[in-house]
Formats: structure tokens, sequence, C-alpha cells
């Protein structure tokens, strides 16, 4: 209150809100580091952080105490974004201004510091000449007259600042044009993607409202949720508990009931269940039993459908009229790991036979419809939040369907819409801040389709602080990569990838205007982030940010050396490169710390090499972005993809090595499938996010470019999650 009241007073006028704002942190900044310096920090320690403030690197925090680690980096990150603000509104870099003010403001805590402990007294002027900078009065009103505007900072600063000359802006352009940039006397001639403006305007995101908040509603979960409870553990037979589970799990709600859920698998598996009761030959209650059991982690070995085959080992002819347990074994088949050669018989043998009974049946009967979704994409690689909103609309239609269910998943769905909705509103807010959408047109502009991912990755309601931060690292990895695919020159894009992995403030001067905005949003924002994780688990997690994002720079450099080389890699080189080059790694190193708490020794073991979850969903991811987006990026003047790599090298064609795409797709998943029983001790949630980052790609380029054009299924798909309730 105090801090603010400060700032009323130096500038009181209604149309300085934002000076206000950034002084009321300056203040609060100024008075915490002041008692560092006072009262709680030892000689040596002062010494450490007026070095930190003066080189201004983040490589040097290592070196400070966890509080003034703390201290530091929110001081950096804060003064950081201050300078992004300036430079993305004006077209000027204030940042080494702000750093030497700041350095000087610390420099003279210190003498004060040394005075104390030496138990030296000053001369009156001694103490004049140093008191005038140790008293803020010279911070203060610097930071505020930056706000104010570049006129007045310059007077602050007796002339010592020199504008961005004339010469190479006569005036900052509302956005970077896309297809000509003049640089001096040159003229550089760049591509254009030609994206779409964004389909959702800013207005109507923020306007979004839902009236299924409060008490109301959350008691009447909890009634529902409770009679739902006494139902699992009061279940007569097995079966009808693994059916409850199933329908729970369809319609989204599972997540309720995880510790009862995982109680009754568990001891089913322990009880050797599915082997010791034999099923009467109930291929239904088999493979319903099977697929639950491996979604849950446990590896129920792929021998218990050999009782449904004959001597010569095919699938026994009477399953061809048992519908309901082919269409359980088909989506029990996907579940399985490298080498099982029965439940990839049965899926074969499944699929062609509901194929046969999709054409012939009534498209509207309820078996019918979950055959056809399940021929379409199988549900074990189906976006959960999007299929939950299917299911509902289709087990209303179910003649022996359940009231209490139907009742608690509209609902549900709708209270957790209501969370999607205000972290949606959030993203959107801070992307407009940032002001990347309007300054770079040559880039997508999709705040909403970032946001949706992060609903594929991990919609359940207690993570909303990763979603908003996976939103943020979404869309700098959008605007990024069309730096690197569209806009960039060659010299340009070695130039931010040195930027980035070195992650040094100094090297941004280097870069052209456009890059500078681009540098340091993702600068700011990733050591934001971790600034978050320091404070909340008292972990430095920045080598492990700073890596994932100087990696996939470095691999869309290689793509950018490819394209302007006119070189065309072997298929596995591409595949080695294009793993990283799709983002996936860059998104779940930061998911990771978001969704499980771990020590510093545990995340170093864990990030150091990527654990091959991330490997493998990352490919998955790369491979459904390459079938639905290859031809259209080729057009533009792309890189050639994981089809033309594998079309040039073998000499096949585009069908063929579609084919081929789609066959690693299914032999990746396998893998993902394997990881989960061979690593039962890694964060099941993280494994989950892995896992629905390559749903979440199957779900975005179903049927193209969905990410790229939000105009098409994605609009609706957006609809249906986030817009309107059930």
């Amino acid at each position: 209150m105090e801090n603010f009241f400060w700032t009323v007073g130096v500038i009181f006028e209604p149309h300085f809100s934002n000076c206000r704002r950034m002084l009321a942190k300056v203040n609060s900044f100024i008075t915490t580091i002041d008692d560092v310096y006072d009262v709680y920090g030892t000689l040596d320690e002062l010494e450490l952080f007026t070095d930190a403030i003066v080189r201004w690197d983040l490589n040097f925090m290592d070196q400070l105490p966890h509080y003034m680690k703390l201290c530091f980096l929110s001081l950096y990150n804060s003064v950081n974004e201050m300078a992004y603000d300036i430079l993305k509104d004006q077209g000027v870099d204030i940042l080494p201004h702000l750093k030497n003010t700041w350095a000087g403001l610390c420099k003279s805590y210190l003498v004060e510091a040394k005075w104390y402990y030496s138990g030296y007294t000053p001369t009156l002027q001694e103490y004049l000449d140093n008191a005038c900078i140790s008293t803020t009065a010279e911070e203060a009103p610097t930071s505020g007259l930056m706000a104010l505007g570049l006129k007045h900072l310059h007077c602050a600063t007796n002339g010592s600042y020199t504008p961005v000359s004339s010469k190479n802006y006569r005036s900052l352009p509302p956005k970077v044009r896309c297809m000509v940039a003049t640089e001096a006397a040159d003229q550089i001639v760049r591509r254009s993607a030609n994206y779409q403006s964004s389909t959702w305007e800013y207005n109507f995101v923020q306007s979004l409202t839902s009236k299924y908040k409060g008490e109301p509603y959350t008691a009447r979960t909890r009634k529902l949720k409770a009679e739902i409870s006494m139902r699992l553990a009061n279940a007569s037979k097995p079966l009808d508990q693994l059916e409850l589970i199933d329908t729970l799990q369809r319609l989204g709600l599972s997540y309720h009931f995880v510790d009862e859920i995982e109680s009754i698998l568990k001891s089913l598996f322990d009880e050797n269940h599915i082997q010791n009761t034999k099923t009467a030959n109930d291929l239904y209650a088999t493979a319903l039993e099977f697929r639950l059991l491996r979604q849950h982690g446990y590896k129920v070995p792929q021998e218990v459908f050999n009782q449904f085959k004959d001597e010569q080992g095919n699938f026994r002819a009477w399953l061809h009229d048992d519908l309901k347990g082919m269409l359980y074994l088909y989506e029990a088949s996907y579940l399985l790991v490298e080498g099982e050669s029965i439940l990839d018989d049965a899926r074969d043998f499944t699929a062609k036979n509901l194929e046969k009974y999709v054409k012939k049946c009534n498209a509207s009967e309820y078996l019918s419809k979950l055959a056809s979704h399940a021929l379409e994409l199988p549900l074990a690689w189906r976006m959960l939040r999007l299929e939950a909103n299917w299911f509902i609309n289709v087990y209303e239609t179910k003649t022996d369907m359940e009231p209490i269910l139907l009742e608690l998943a509209k609902l549900d769905f709708n209270m957790v819409q209501a969370i999607h909705q205000e972290d949606l509103k959030h993203s959107a807010r801070w992307w407009k801040s940032t002001g990347l959408g309007e300054k770079l047109d040559f880039a997508r502009d999709r705040p909403m389709e970032n946001f949706l991912w992060t609903v594929g990755f991990i919609f359940e309601p207690q993570f909303s602080n990763c979603r908003r931060m996976l939103a943020k690292v979404n869309s700098l990895l959008t605007t990024i990569d069309d730096v690197y695919d569209v806009y960039g020159t060659l010299d340009e894009l070695q130039l931010f990838t040195d930027a980035i992995v070195r992650w040094d403030l100094n090297f941004m001067d280097q870069l052209p205007h456009y890059m500078k905005l681009c540098f340091l949003s993702v600068y700011n924002s990733v050591n934001e982030m971790a600034y978050d994780i320091l404070k909340d688990q008292g972990v430095d997690i920045l080598p492990y940010l700073k890596k994932a994002w100087a990696g996939v720079c470095k691999s869309y450099l290689l793509e950018a050396k490819w394209y302007y080389s006119g070189y065309t890699p072997t298929f596995q080189e591409y595949l080695d490169n294009a793993w990283v080059s799709i983002s996936g790694p860059t998104i779940l190193v930061h998911a990771y710390f978001y969704v499980s708490s771990q020590t510093e020794e545990e995340a170093s073991h864990f990030i150091e090499e990527y654990p091959d979850i991330i490997r493998w969903s990352s490919m998955i991811f790369r491979l459904a972005d390459d079938l639905a987006t290859s031809s259209d990026e080729l057009k533009r003047g792309d890189v050639s993809k994981s089809i033309q790599c594998y079309m040039h090298e073998t000499e096949v064609s585009e069908e063929k090595a579609r084919d081929h795409i789609k066959n690693l797709i299914g032999n990746t998943w396998k893998k993902i499938n394997g990881y989960r029983f061979a690593n039962p001790r890694t964060s099941q949630t993280f494994i989950g996010v892995a896992m629905n980052l390559a749903r979440m790609a199957q779900c975005m380029y179903q049927y193209g470019d969905g990410h790229g054009v939000g105009d098409l299924e994605t609009k609706d798909r957006v609809k249906s999650i986030l817009i309107e309730p059930l």
C-alpha cells in the first residue's frame, strides 16, 4: 500500500496508470532489496548480490543463497519486462539505462554495508555523495520517466541517451511487413506464408462467461460423486465395476475417482482375475478388463486372447457375430507393445469385420456409432476432452444409460469449461500484452489454437497454472517457428540462434528489431516461469529450460540451412532433427516441472538426457504434422518433410510414403505403451501429458492443418470444448 501511495504522489493524473503500476513494482523491489542490505544479508552475500546486479547475468545467480535468488530473479524479470514494453511500443532499447541505474543503487547500498561492518563513520560529504543514490531518488524518477516517454528519459539522463537514428527508423511501423524489409540501402526479399488472421477476436474471448460456478453446482457435484463412489464400492460383480469405470473414463469423469478405480484394478490384477476366472468365452468382458488394466499400467499378457483362437491360430468363426466383443477387442488391441503378434492379428481381424458391419447397419444405432468412431481413430489415440464431449452426447441416446452419470458428466464438463475459459482469457491477455501478434504479421496469430493444445495436454481443473504456462510456450514457439520457416534470412537466423544458446541480453544488440521483440519476449517469459518454480518448489529449473529452447532453435536453424542450400536430408537425418524441431521436447520439459514436484537432483537426472517418452511422443507429433501440412509447406518454400525425404530416398510413390509414415506412428505408439509398463516410478501425470501431446497432434492434424488454418474443424472443436456448454 505504502509503495503504491508514493506513486500517486509522484504522478496522480488518471492517464498515467501504467506509470504508477510500474513505479509500484520499482518501489516494492527497492524496499525489499534495501532490507536485504540493511538487515539480513552478510557482507559476503551482499558482495555476491551486487556483482550479480552489476553483471546482469543469470549465470551468476547460481552463487547466490536461495533468498537472494528469489530477489534477483524477480527484479531481473520485472526490469526486463519494462524494457520489453518500451521496445514493443516505441522501438527503443532502454535496458542498458535501467541496468546502470540498478547497478548504481546496489553499489551504493554495498558501500553503506561496508561502512557498517567496518565500523567506519564517513565524513558528511562522503555520506551525502553516496546517500543521494542509496535513498533511491535517482532510481524511482528514472524508471518513472521511462513510462512517461523517451523524451523525458532523454532529459533525465542529461542527454546521454541517443535514440535510434532516424536513418534506420524514420517511424516505427505498426507491423513488420512480411514481403520486403529495408535495412540501410539493402532490400531483403522475404517469403510469406500468407496465413489467415485469427478467427477469434480478442474482445469475444474476453467476453466469455459461464453460469456453472459457485456453491450450488459444487454441492450438486459432491452429492452425485458420493452416489457414484458407493456404486463402485457396492457393485456385485467385477464386470459391473469394470463397465462403470469404462463409462466414467469415456464421460471424462474418472479423474474424480482415481483412488477407487486404482484400488479396484489393482485388486483384479493381483488376483490374476482375467486369467483365473474363465469368462465363459466372453470376448467383451475379457477385452474390457484387458484394456482398462493396460490403460492403468498393468501389463496383462496378450495370451489371454488365445482362448478365442482355433487350432490353426485364427480367431474363431463365431466371433464374427459378436459385434460388441469385436469392438472392444479392437480398442484393446491399440494397447499393444512391440512384438505382440496376437494383438496385431486382433486389430486386423476386428477392423475388417467392423468395417463390414458399419457398411450394412443403421448408422444411428449406438453400437454402430461407437464402431464408426473407433475405426476413424481408436480410443487410445483420441484427445480426452473432445472424446468426452462426443461420448456424452452419444451416451445420452443409449437406451439403458444411467441418468446420474449423464447429469454429473454434463455438469462437470460445464464446470471445467468455465475454468478453461478463465485460463483462456488470461492467456489471451498475456498474448495481447506481448504485441507479437500485431507487430509481426508474417507469423501465425493463434492464441485460441495455442490454448486449445493445452486443454488436450492436461484438462483437469487443478492444472490451470500449467495450461497458462504452456499457452505461452506454444505461442512463442509458433511465432519463432515462423521466423525460421518464413521470414528470417540465414544470417539473421544464425544470430538469433546464438542469442538463444548464449541466453545473454548483451547479445541482443546484434539482432534486427523484429528479432529483438521475439528474443526479449521469450527471454522474459521463460525466466518468469523459472522464477515461479524457484519460488514455489525451491528448484532452479532455468538451466533445463534454456537447454530446451537452445535445442529447438538449433534444430530450426539446421532445417533453414538445408532449405537455403537446397539439400534433401536422408530420411533418418530428417527424423533425428525433426522430433526436436516439432517443439515437443520444449513443451514437455516445461510441462514436467508444472505437473510434478521434483528435487533438483531428480530434475537433473530426468531431463539431462531426454527420456524416451519425450522422443516418441514428439515423433508422433512430427509425423502427424507432416501428413497434414507438408504439401502446403513445400508450396511456400520449406524444407522437405518426412514424406518427401522417404520418397526421395526409396523412390516410392507419395501414397506408399504416406502409408510408411502411418505405420511409423503405429509402431511408435507401441513404444509409448511399453514405456509406461517399464517405468512405473516416473510421474504418471507427466507420462499422461506426454501421451496427450501425441493424441493432441493426431487430433489437430486429423483433417489437415488444424493449427495453421483455424476456421476448419478446429473452429467447431473450439466451440464444443471451450465456448458452448452441454
